[in-house]
């Protein structure tokens, strides 16, 4: 008989939190943070080929130069050199050779952000990884379309502004209070579609089985602090970091890996948030048991 499941409180919720900050320095999460910005670099610019090739098949105007556009108001101005340089220097005026050679190695160093992820994952939900590599490359694979594609959703989304419920609502004679509220919902879409990206992730990454909606926590508490974290940061660019002077032509790179840095520590934080809750919801420690696939089981209150 496996532990008692008990009623998750607000008491609750602030103790997980509270183990949550404890357990950075346990568990290394700056130090794996470190790992999967390194990881993530490497993996950015393959990631933009393909972004491209399929922002090519989109029914709307210059989409990659919108996304990266609405990118930079997101995330500080410094992060953004590098990537417009690559996208405006490499990608568009080379995008077929890149799409029709070597893209499966393009693939695979897309990838390669998702698999150091994985490992991370496991370690912020206290699992040891017992998949073997031809399952957890492939997964890497997987994860890089599912989430790169909500992503994507929820980039396109804030691409089309406010006008376009006016718009929709003209030509399919929908309500004027649909026009209204349009504003509204496409932000909310916009941020919807960011948190699920983040639950996918969470629920999917890690050597656990869990409910899909047990995720949702840490997902919210994550892109919470992502959109604080990029404004933070944006303001220390521009005030207080001068990466430029410092590091040279090399600033710009410093600053795409700092973002990343702490972005990564979010994301980690969010998933060591939903392993504090699953043991509060059980009275005690997770309980892992072993079945024939080596996937630990995470039981979390619903």
């Amino acid at each position: 008989m496996g532990p008692t499941r008990k009623r998750l409180t607000v008491l609750g919720v602030r103790d997980a939190l509270w183990r949550t900050v404890e357990g950075v320095p346990r568990k290394h999460t700056l130090q794996m943070a470190a790992a999967m910005a390194y990881y993530f670099v490497l993996a950015l610019f393959p990631a933009l080929i393909l972004l491209s090739a399929i922002l090519a098949y989109m029914p709307i105007h210059n989409m990659l130069d919108q996304v990266m556009g609405l990118f930079g108001k997101v995330v500080p101005p410094d992060t953004m050199r590098p990537i417009h340089y690559f996208v405006s220097n490499v990608v568009v005026p080379n995008r077929a050779t890149l799409l029709s050679f070597g893209i499966l190695g393009t693939l695979w160093s897309a990838s390669g952000g998702f698999a150091s992820a994985i490992e991370a994952l496991n370690v912020a939900y206290e699992v040891e990884e017992g998949r073997p590599f031809w399952v957890t490359r492939p997964l890497a694979i997987g994860l890089t379309f599912l989430v790169g594609v909500l992503l994507l959703v929820a980039f396109a989304t804030m691409v089309v502004g406010p006008q376009f419920g006016t718009m929709l609502a003209e030509h399919h004679e929908l309500s004027w209070m649909f026009a209204s509220a349009w504003p509204y919902i496409h932000w909310t879409v916009s941020f919807g579609f960011t948190i699920l990206a983040v639950e996918f992730l969470y629920f999917i990454a890690p050597n656990v089985k869990q409910r899909f909606w047990s995720t949702l926590p840490g997902a919210i508490l994550s892109v919470s602090c992502w959109v604080g974290l990029s404004y933070v940061l944006g303001i220390y660019f521009r005030s207080f970091a001068h990466f430029s002077k410092t590091y040279g032509a090399l600033g710009a790179v410093v600053a795409l890996m700092v973002w990343l840095y702490w972005n990564g520590f979010i994301m980690l934080l969010g998933a060591e948030f939903n392993c504090e809750l699953a043991k509060e919801t059980r009275k005690g420690s997770i309980q892992q048991d072993e079945d024939t696939s080596g996937l630990t089981k995470l039981d979390i209150a619903a």
